[in-house]
């Protein structure tokens, strides 16, 4: 099999059998960024010389009786996770120049592991977009078709996963950051239960929203890395012990008798028929192979946006008091006074959607509005937890899709926020439920777009989604990137 072509897991398998080097695969990788990278544009740092490095330094590991499940395989970080001593920007003019003096916990467990960091991917500014085009540093590009978005805000780390410009990636999901662009991008994707991967230095946007997760080439890969990445941090406040993070112990082809709803209310008006198809035809395949599937009325799907976009901006304009041009950061050039230089390096460091959402999380947090707004969306939260709680005492897993269509074309959401918020239907409530859901490939459109099916479980429950997942994609077979389609390969 071409190196690059390899899972994460396939790739460190080779690695122990000394059937490649560490070095070799980074110098592979390192050499699809350097062709592809002014095509797709994923990265907004490339650490050529620190990957070698982290290379050399890892096979000396591996060759001293060094072993992990990842040990040797590159992989990227979304931008908004610290990384010591490397760029770490949020793809924003204000952190242009931010190089912090410490590491996030995720990105710890995965250098415990042995993983090389090649560099830090591009997404929407402050993960506030789901396009990716927000970026102060340039939109990415579908590696399917680039004239159209790779999702976002975790644009970057998808389409480097779907260009082979790295094995797997580090993705955030505030409101389907990880599973959206996984959908546009033909990879897998997981939002784990929150609480389950430190946010420890992961740059906040809504705090009770965000959630660190994979984004990888296939079910077995999502399983490795979450086992790596899932850890007790008592430097994250909202960390949760898990004794059940042997998410591989999922990896079985069966779903006999497992109860799957499909909620009527995500197959409805706005949904693409093909995606729609396609999902149902993946619901199709989980039913023959045993599972119980059945329709039924989860309910609250029309409260679910205005209640995010209340709650993530209102956390957002307190998350980003903190860009003030005094500690760190951008700091306009000509100011009088101190108030002027707060008001200037904030309006020249922030673009357009940060600055929307910060202005919309002012206003529903201010005197007079918050109980008419902020605390209303907070109610509403709970009602939607509930139905989901409810929903969960009758089936294993809920189906449906992640999006109600495949990647737009760029340029085509900017020109209308509301379109684009409207994008995030299928994906949102799980975030305000806290829940896990994991998004997968389940067949191409008419133009050739990769359409995601979405699986969403209950707390803590993400071995079901990965069962589930895996059983699909045992009878789905391997699904390639565009390369792979137009050589007449198996997708």
């Amino acid at each position: 099999m071409e190196l690059l072509g390899m899972t994460a897991v396939e790739l460190a398998a080779a690695i122990r059998k000394k059937e490649v080097t560490v070095l070799e695969a980074a110098k592979a990788v390192l050499s699809q960024i350097e062709e592809k990278e002014d095509m797709y544009h994923c990265y907004v740092t490339v650490d050529k010389e620190g990957a070698l490095a982290q290379a050399a330094a890892v096979q000396k590991k591996i060759d001293e009786g060094f072993e992990s499940p990842l040990a040797g395989v590159p992989v990227a970080i979304k931008d908004n996770m610290c990384t010591e001593g490397l760029l770490t920007t949020c793809s924003s003019k204000i952190l242009g120049n931010f190089v912090p003096t410490y590491s996030s916990e995720a990105v710890l467990n995965l250098k415990r592991a042995g993983a090389v960091i090649l560099g830090k991917t591009n997404m929407d500014e402050f993960a506030m977009g789901s396009t990716t085009e927000t970026s102060a540093f340039g939109a990415t590009k579908n590696p399917w078709n680039t004239k159209h978005v790779p999702g976002g805000s975790s644009g970057g780390s998808a389409a480097a996963v779907a260009a082979k410009e790295c094995f797997y990636a580090l993705g955030s999901d505030t409101g389907g950051s990880i599973r959206q662009p996984a959908s546009f991008c033909g990879v897998v994707g997981l939002k784990p239960t929150y609480g389950t991967v430190s946010r420890y230095g992961l740059i906040a946007y809504g705090s009770s929203l965000d959630q660190i997760g994979p984004l990888c080439k296939d079910v077995t890969d999502c399983a490795t890395i979450m086992e790596v990445i899932s850890s007790y941090d008592p430097k994250d406040s909202t960390s949760v012990k898990r004794a059940d993070t042997d998410f591989t112990s999922a990896l079985k082809d069966d779903v006999k008798g497992m109860r799957i709803g499909l909620p009527k209310d995500y197959f409805g008006q706005g949904l693409d028929p093909e995606v729609k198809s396609a999902v149902q035809k993946a619901a199709k395949v989980l039913k023959e192979k045993g599972a119980l599937v059945e329709e039924f009325d989860l309910g609250l799907l029309e409260y679910a946006i205005p209640t995010y976009y209340t709650i993530a901006s209102a956390e957002a304009s307190s998350n980003l008091e903190r860009f003030d041009g005094i500690k760190y950061g951008y700091r306009t050039e000509s100011y009088e006074g101190l108030h002027n230089m707060y008001k200037k390096s904030r309006s020249e460091g922030f673009g357009p959607e940060v600055k929307r959402r910060i202005m919309l999380g002012s206003f529903v947090l201010s005197s007079g509005y918050y109980d008419a707004y902020y605390l209303k969306a907070l109610k509403a939260k709970a009602l939607i937890k509930k139905a989901f709680d409810e929903a969960f005492a009758r089936y294993d897993v809920i189906l449906g899709p992640v999006a109600p269509t495949t990647a737009p074309g760029l340029g085509e959401s900017l020109s209308d926020p509301i379109k684009m918020y409207l994008g995030d239907i299928y994906t949102i409530s799980i975030n305000l439920a806290g829940l896990p859901g994991l998004s997968m490939p389940c067949g191409l459109d008419t133009r050739g777009l990769p359409i995601g099916l979405q699986l969403i479980g209950d707390c803590f429950q993400e071995k079901k989604l990965i069962q589930t997942a895996y059983a699909y994609e045992k009878v789905r077979g391997p699904f390639g990137g565009r390369e792979e389609k137009v050589h007449g390969k198996a997708i």
